[in-house]
Formats: structure tokens, sequence, C-alpha cells
């Protein structure tokens, strides 16, 4: 995204400060997401086999963050001489930065997809979206970005890479082909924001307008709350404050060869990872079969590996061991057409089944 530059006493300065935040960010998505992957890999009451795969392959991507991308580009930077120019290992780095990041889009844009299907096609959500679809569009989106980035790891192709002292990142220098950073920008970013918009757009109305119309049969006149707001409008709050400064970013070095100033270019870098925590808040754990079988497995796992412990924190009276059996037990009871993923699981609750207006 930005050439290379010389170093300034500031930038290095600032380098542990900077190190510090990308470790803590590592760290908040690596937990975050061990614990939606020991959730999701068991059955979670309202969430299809379906749902179960777009949410572990967007788990994956996320995970990839803190495990792959920023252990990656701490040890360029601890090894890599700054000053140094181009070389294959900063290539390496970069291409698996962009095709990470690029994932991560495909697999959002995904399971707005499926979410719309489950919602507005629920008698035909099994046949739309069979088994082989679902596995061929996780697929698609993890094979596609590495097929179309795949110039950024050829050390004498097209595409500069630089290692950047602002943002600790090894950075494919876009400015170098402009033509080649607008059509990334419109395989990436532009098409998935676009599937996103507009699937949690007629989301967004139809709950609302079925909201509205519950309101006015109510017998007893009270205000059902607006779940739709609550769920859709920080799923898309997240994608566009973590996604646009990035992208914009990088448009704006291609086009005008500047360089915009060094916390401006961490900031915008590093913004895109932060997904990979915020996507455990906003498609898991806003949902409450979720956090109820999070807090199952935790109360199992207190019992099992600290029994003393456990029994100091109450957590061995029977009612709670019978709760914990019966969350654990529970197997998907909702049919496949009607299980979607957190947010949609949500809308569905605000009427009855099979009167949701579409």
């Amino acid at each position: 995204m930005f050439e290379a530059h010389n170093v300034t006493d500031a930038e290095l300065a600032h380098r542990p400060v900077k190190v510090a935040l990308i470790l803590a960010l590592g760290a908040m998505i690596t937990l975050g997401n061990v614990a939606v992957v020991a959730v999701i890999a068991s059955s979670v009451s309202g969430w299809s086999r379906n749902s179960r795969y777009f949410l572990l392959s967007l788990t994956g991507a996320d995970s990839a963050f803190g495990l792959v991308v920023m252990p990656l580009n701490l040890c360029v930077s601890l090894v890599k001489d700054v000053s140094a120019g181009p070389d294959p290992l900063c290539h390496a780095v970069a291409f698996f930065n962009s095709t990470v990041y690029s994932t991560c889009m495909y697999t959002l844009a995904s399971i707005s997809l499926e979410r719309y299907v489950a919602v507005f096609y629920p008698l035909q959500y099994t046949a739309l979206l069979t088994r082989r679809r679902t596995l061929l569009m996780i697929a698609f989106a993890w094979l596609f970005p590495p097929v179309l980035l795949l110039p950024i790891s050829l050390p004498e192709g097209i595409i500069r890479v630089h290692f950047s002292a602002a943002s600790l990142v090894c950075n494919p220098a876009y400015s170098s082909n402009v033509a080649y950073s607008l059509t990334l920008t419109g395989f990436l970013f532009f098409p998935c924001s676009i599937v996103m918009t507009y699937c949690n757009l007629r989301l967004w109305v139809a709950a609302k307008r079925q909201r509205l119309k519950l309101r006015q049969h109510s017998l007893n006149g009270r205000s059902r709350p607006d779940v739709a707001s609550r769920v859709l409008v920080p799923v898309m709050t997240v994608y566009y404050t973590c996604w646009t400064p990035c992208m914009v970013t990088m448009l704006y070095n291609a086009i005008s060869g500047n360089h915009v100033p060094e916390w401006v270019e961490f900031v915008a870098v590093w913004l895109p990872t932060s997904n990979g925590f915020l996507n455990c808040i906003c498609y898991f754990w806003i949902n409450r079969s979720f956090r109820k079988k999070f807090r199952a497995i935790i109360h199992r796992l207190c019992l099992g590996l600290c029994p003393q412990i456990g029994k100091v924190l109450g957590c061995t009276d029977a009612a709670g061991v019978h709760e914990v059996r019966g969350v654990l037990e529970n197997n998907n009871t909702l049919q496949e057409r009607s299980s979607s993923v957190s947010s949609t699981c949500t809308l569905l609750t605000l009427a009855p089944q099979g009167t949701f207006i579409r």
C-alpha cells in the first residue's frame, strides 16, 4: 500500500508502543476466536449446519490475523533492515497479509448472503444453499484471493513491496501500478461491501416493518425491542469503520504518490485486523444461545478440571448441573430452513413462525 521512505527518529521511538499495541490486539483476537471455536464446533440452538460452516470459516480467517499476519510482520520488523530494498521474505509476508484480509472480506459477504437467503427464502433455504454450494462458497472465499494476489508474491514481478517502519508491515507499493491498485480494490472491497450493504439493509428494513406491524396489532400496547438496529447496525458500522480507512489510504497513496502521516498509516493498516476481534462480538456474543452454550462449556470445564475451585465458586449445585447437561446435550431442534447466523435468529424471534413480512 505504501512506498518505502526514510525512517525518522520518531518512527524508531514509537516502535515499542506500536509493537505493544499489535501484541495486545493479537492476544485479544486469538483468545476471542478460541472461545468462538469451542462453542460453534458443537451444536448451538438455532444455528444450522451451513451457518456453522460459514461461521467457522470466518473464525478461521479472523484467527489468521493473530496467528499469521501479526507474527510474520513483527518478525520481519525485528530481522529486516528498514533501509534495505525489497526481498523475497517481504514479498511473501505481503502476500499472506493481503490474502488473509481478502478472505475475511469474502467470508463476511458470504455470511450476509446466507443470512439473506435464510430470512427471505426460508422454504427454499435447503434447496438454494445445499451443503455442496456452501462448501463451494467457502472454498471460493479462501482460494480466489491467493490467485488474484499472486503477483504480490513474486519478487521480480510488477508489484514492488517494501517494509514500512510507520506501520510495521510489509506493504505492496501500489503507487507503482495504479491500475492494479484500482483493480484490486474493485475485486475485493467494493463487491463485498455492496453484497453486505444490500443484504443487511434489506434485513433491517424488513425487520422494521415487521416490528411496526406487530406493534399495531399488539393487544397490550407494549413495544418490542429494536433488535434489528441492535444487531445489523453494529455489524455494518464495524465493517466500514475497520475497512474503509485502509482502502481510502491505499487509493490515496496510489493516485497521489504521497505518504499519509505515520500514525494515520499505522491505524489504517491495522484497523482491519481489529475486525477479527470485533466480529466475535457482532456475530457471536450478542446471541443469547451462544452465550448460554459458552457458559455451559465453562461450567463443565470448571467441574472437570478444577472441581475444588468449582465448589468454591458454586458450580456444583444440582440445578446448575442439570441446566448445563440440558444445554450441552441440545442438538439443533429447529429445522434447518429457519436457521441462520446470530442476527438472523434474533430477527426471526420478533414474530411467530411463518409471519415474517417479506
